[in-house]
């Protein structure tokens, strides 16, 4: 439930920053008027991702087991390739997320109506897509749909609340260590991801090795107990994991991580952080 609740909280404050962008920047701009198309765009884009969660927990439902499981493997990975991407790129770009998104709002404003509703339709609709697949496959790898689901969308509500407070300027805080160290969890989550997702690929026989357990320490930590439960729900953690679960999980989290983690370099002295209040604040 935890891990949901931090897809949730990082995916939606996202979103909700940028929406926080346009929409100040459109009333500071004199364009109040041109509001309408930006909430047109992002209320699309919440359909759409809405509708594609959709798509993928019916749809799947349909397939045989073995289609399931190879499908549900596809996506874990593709969801950990694409959040491994968003966090990066977020590692990257917090600082500059204003000027950037302010660029693209005044060619929009320059084009017209339409340039506004596609801008903050992608702005928003790539945050979306992104959190509802790694929603539904991180529910795919807890077995649970229920508590991660009320996890995602306490994380959402929350987003929904701060980012509230960041367009009334009654929160301050450094969105740069923020993402920081929330990315960091994200890729400990993304990791456990991965690891269910081999897993998949090999009950659906896409990869061998499914009988060859690295450990079990299932009497050890049941997982049905509260712990077990807890570390499931956290960390993805599996008791009986096979060797090739563990070499993958390896594989990605030691190097993804120390590299997340690294210093940033930069061409010029880098300046004070300051913290950022607002929408207004790069």
């Amino acid at each position: 439930m935890f891990a949901n609740y931090l897809i949730g909280l990082r995916e939606g404050l996202e979103a909700g920053l940028v929406v926080c962008i346009l929409v100040a920047y459109l009333v500071k701009s004199g364009n109040r008027r041109q509001l309408l198309p930006v909430w047109v765009g992002v209320a699309l884009a919440v359909f759409l991702s809405l509708a594609f969660g959709a798509l993928l927990q019916f749809g799947s439902s349909t397939l045989t087991f073995q289609a399931q499981e190879a499908l549900g493997g596809t996506l874990s990975i593709l969801s950990v390739a694409l959040v491994t991407w968003m966090v990066f790129w977020m590692r990257r770009t917090a600082r500059h997320l204003r000027s950037e998104l302010q660029g693209k709002l005044d060619a929009a404003l320059a084009v017209g109506t339409g340039a506004l509703v596609v801008t903050s339709f992608f702005a928003v609709g790539r945050e979306g897509l992104e959190t509802s697949l790694f929603i539904w496959t991180a529910v795919q790898a807890t077995g649970d749909g229920i508590r991660p689901l009320i996890g995602a969308l306490l994380g959402l509500a929350t987003s929904a609340a701060l980012g509230w407070l960041f367009y009334k300027g009654a929160l301050r805080i450094n969105l740069a260590r923020f993402f920081r160290w929330t990315g960091a969890m994200l890729v400990v989550v993304a990791a456990g991801v991965l690891a269910y997702g081999i897993h998949d690929l090999q009950e659906a026989s896409f990869l061998p090795g499914l009988n060859d357990l690295a450990f079990d320490i299932g009497t050890t930590i049941p997982p049905d107990s509260w712990y077990g439960t807890l570390l499931k729900g956290v960390f993805n953690f599996q008791p009986d994991p096979t060797v090739l679960q563990i070499i993958i999980w390896t594989l990605y989290l030691a190097p993804v991580m120390a590299v997340f983690l690294a210093p940033q370099r930069t061409g010029t002295a880098s300046r004070p952080r300051q913290p950022i209040s607002g929408p207004t604040a790069e």
